[in-house]
């Protein structure tokens, strides 16, 4: 054999200056200081005395004791540390609480296994035996849990209990009196909520799409309200006309639609050609003719309350004005959708074929000021809770 032959030669790695090139033991070591670095850090917040932080981040300032929030505030790039970042955010987005206490609990575990690193123990048993004492944790949490009728008023009270204790470590914990009855009521109307429209595997995210929550400035938290089985959002850009429109319905017939109804120039560069001034107008009047057959449709359907997600113009609105109608334009998808699930309504794309079928109705709907905001209030919808 030729031992002077071509041979594989050794590879050359180019990292950046500094870089971290240690593995085995002193690395994992090295993870676990970093991921308690990290949970010291989140520790002072938790509990009803719990401190806040103050963030800055280069552009604004965040003074928060939300575990979570804080987590994204810190600008961490050691990878290990950011797994904590990372089960903080699952545990918001999946329980919506405990998002500190998951990032303490997990500091807490890795500096309870750190001697075990230091002697030599494979990482991998240690995982072995972690899984199996979750197992028995699990276990033990399920044997030790108590079991209540939510229809009873033990049940109910146990949930005012949780919901206040949750309400703790929050900016609105003296004012539990009023959120803990409002979250239990929006909550346990979502009982009666067919299981069919809720994902059981996304169900804190899907129950987000149910129960909306509106920040509005000005007035007092006192004046917080819920509207219980109905639909609230903020009024819209309006137009001329807009104040002479009925403000209250006992009973209406909601139109939902996507189309525009006002008239807006060509999109594109379109050039017509003719020979006679009567065809110029003859292509105004069409146009005329075109959002007017749009608004007769809308009046003939029987609705009541029309509210579209694209644009509603000055033209639309004092046409609907004059008929005792109400209009919205530039209604928010997310609102649009709650509103077709409480009062039964379906989204339409075009105004040709409306029949009753495809209305909406609630039981109360009126505009109602709320601090420096006007909000648009559909209450006692039949159809489902929202």
């Amino acid at each position: 054999m030729n031992s002077g032959g071509f041979g594989m030669k050794p590879g050359i790695i180019i990292l950046r200056e500094g870089t971290d090139t240690s593995q085995g033991r002193p690395q994992l070591i090295s993870n676990i200081n970093a991921c308690q670095a990290v949970a010291d850090t989140v520790r002072t917040t938790l509990g009803p005395r719990g401190m806040d932080k103050l963030v800055f981040d280069g552009r604004k300032v965040t003074i928060s004791n939300d575990g979570a929030t804080i987590m994204k505030l810190l600008e961490i790039a050691h990878p290990a540390a950011r797994t904590l970042v990372d089960i903080s955010a699952s545990q918001d987005s999946e329980v919506g609480d405990g998002t500190t206490s998951v990032v303490l609990l997990a500091g807490e575990m890795l500096r309870q296994l750190k001697p075990f690193v230091e002697e030599g123990v494979h990482p991998q048993i240690i995982i072995r035996w972690l899984r199996a004492a979750s197992k028995l944790a699990v276990e033990r949490v399920s044997n030790m849990a108590v079991s209540f009728d939510m229809n009873a008023d033990e049940g109910k009270k146990m949930l005012l209990k949780c919901a206040s204790t949750a309400l703790n470590s929050k900016l609105i914990s003296s004012h539990q009196d009023l959120f803990s009855p409002m979250i239990v009521s929006a909550v346990m109307s979502m009982v009666g909520v067919e299981s069919d429209h809720i994902d059981s595997s996304n169900s804190a995210g899907d129950l987000k799409s149910y129960v909306a929550v509106k920040k509005i400035p000005g007035g007092d938290v006192r004046q917080s309200f819920l509207v219980n089985g109905g639909v609230a959002f903020k009024k819209t850009f309006s137009y001329a006309g807009f104040e002479q429109m009925t403000k209250k319905f006992s009973d209406p017939k909601i139109l939902l639609l996507n189309v525009e109804l006002e008239l807006k120039s060509e999109k594109e560069n379109a050039e017509v050609r003719i020979t006679d001034p009567q065809q110029y107008q003859s292509i105004v009047d069409a146009e005329w003719d075109i959002i007017y057959n749009k608004l007769d449709c809308c009046v003939k359907s029987g609705a009541q309350i029309v509210l579209s997600r694209l644009p509603v113009g000055d033209l639309a609105t004092q046409y609907f004005a004059d008929r005792g109608l109400f209009c919205a334009g530039r209604v928010e998808g997310g609102d649009l959708k709650r509103v077709a699930r409480a009062t039964g309504a379906s989204m339409q794309t075009t105004t040709s074929n409306l029949h009753d079928g495809i209305l909406g109705t609630c039981g109360i709907f009126e505009e109602r000021q709320v601090g420096d905001e006007r909000f648009n209030v559909f209450e006692a919808c039949p159809v489902r809770k929202t």
